[in-house]
């Protein structure tokens, strides 16, 4: 049996673009595939009364927030830009990942895109950043008219109420097993752990 790693990501999470930019090459290291998990914050988020991210709501834990993604991000070699507005709106985006089957090309995609919202700063509901970010993950144009599929649309409410029923409650995530771990500073108790079983 393959041993593998769940990865569940909010494109609008700062934090999962930490996890998004360093989770292949950790799993490599250490013989396990990577199951890359889409899904949205914000029904998450009502449930506990949040009509923002709680990073807006409170003001000290944004200012916090910021300035940890400035340092991590340079401890790492990372660039990185505030997008504005932020939380971004990633509904499009994490549509068309639900129409990859291949979690390489997930991936790819995955990372263009939060290259375009955290290095380049660009707005990714935007069609003709989304239109980029597939061609970088070798899909063609076409691919992005699959945002208004009713199947996609309702894949992805779908996707929002596993990732509930497997007690998320924040982004990034990582599901092994049974055990949920959660925030970028544990994908590597996470990872330690999917390469035992």
């Amino acid at each position: 049996m393959t041993r593998s790693i769940q990865f569940w990501f909010e494109f609008a999470s700062t934090y999962s673009y930490l996890s998004a930019m360093r989770i292949e090459d950790l799993a490599t290291q250490h013989g396990v595939a990577v199951e890359w998990h889409p899904f949205l914050l914000g029904p998450i988020f009502a449930a506990q009364g949040w009509n923002n991210s709680p990073f807006n709501i409170y003001p000290a834990k944004g200012r916090y927030m910021w300035r940890d993604m400035e340092r991590l991000s340079a401890q790492r070699g990372l660039q990185f830009a505030r997008p504005e507005p932020f939380p971004q709106n990633g509904l499009k985006a994490a549509r068309l990942v639900l129409t990859m089957d291949s979690h390489p090309q997930r991936a790819a995609f995955v990372r263009a895109v939060y290259a375009a919202e955290f290095v380049d700063g660009l707005n990714i509901s935007d069609d003709a950043v989304l239109v980029d970010c597939l061609s970088q993950a070798s899909l063609p144009a076409e691919t992005l008219a699959r945002c208004d599929d009713p199947k996609v649309k309702t894949a992805l409410k779908e996707q929002t109420k596993v990732a509930e029923a497997k007690g998320i409650f924040g982004a990034p995530s990582f599901v092994v097993g049974d055990e949920l771990f959660w925030g970028d500073d544990r994908l590597d108790d996470a990872m330690q752990l999917a390469a035992e079983i």
